[in-house]
């Protein structure tokens, strides 16, 4: 299963220690997905299409309901920059 560029673009953020948060409404339903990095900043381009494409694919991940990031599969798919980094905490 490919990933697009703009899949890939997120995935780089979330390796990098970013993460995917989605902002809820009073009943619970989801309006949107916001990719921050890890420095803070918000990523242009995600959203909640984007998000349940990741999700799908089983290349990103959730604990506890905590934001979602990579996962061991999201990091296996990636192309390879020699500026990824993770965290022993994503896994």
């Amino acid at each position: 299963m490919n990933l697009s560029r703009a899949e890939q673009r997120t995935l780089h953020a979330l390796a990098q220690g970013g993460r995917i948060q989605l902002e809820r409404d009073e009943q619970g339903r989801i309006l949107a997905a916001l990719c921050f990095t890890r420095e803070g900043w918000v990523l242009d381009g995600c959203n909640l299409d984007q998000w349940r494409s990741l999700k799908r694919k089983g290349v990103i991940k959730s604990r506890n309901g905590g934001p979602y990031v990579v996962n061991r599969e999201g990091l296996s798919r990636l192309r390879s920059r020699t500026d990824n980094r993770t965290s022993g905490r994503s896994f």
